[in-house]
């Protein structure tokens, strides 16, 4: 790969419940990374707010791409905390996350989902995690 962004773009687009759902890796570097989803009828729940499962699934990958990042191997999410702010209502949903701290065998990483409608983004969900190596490979 040439990039770490063409690498990010390849590991996501190797999973196939990423491919499901429509997600997409906007942005990819040391300082972070982005996801990005098209919200969709399907991705709604009773009441019409984006399923609180589709802002877990978002959080949960950009914890651990950017945990991934920091610790350079290939990488599981240890554990997860995950706050529902809002209701994500919006056409888009946009996942950011970055490393707070990193050793040897885990990252602590923080993300924050919006949810945009036109040019504003509303804060919906804030997540921490800890990112852990899975087994001693490099990542790809």
């Amino acid at each position: 790969m040439d990039t770490l962004f063409d690498l990010g773009k390849a590991t996501l687009a190797a999973q196939p419940f990423s491919r499901l759902v429509g997600a997409e890796l906007t942005a990819c570097s040391e300082e972070g990374i982005e996801i990005r989803l098209k919200v969709r009828e399907e991705l709604r729940q009773q009441y019409g707010f984006v399923h609180g499962g589709v802002l877990s699934y978002l959080a949960d990958n950009a914890l651990t791409f950017a945990g991934g990042i920091s610790l350079k191997k290939q990488v599981v999410t240890s554990e997860m905390k995950l706050n529902y702010i809002r209701p994500a209502t919006g056409t888009e949903l946009i996942s950011r996350a970055k490393s707070i701290s990193c050793g040897r065998t885990q990252a602590v990483v923080r993300c924050e989902i919006y949810s945009v409608e036109g040019d504003t983004e509303r804060l919906c969900a804030a997540a921490q995690g800890t990112i852990s190596v899975a087994g001693n490979r490099d990542a790809p």
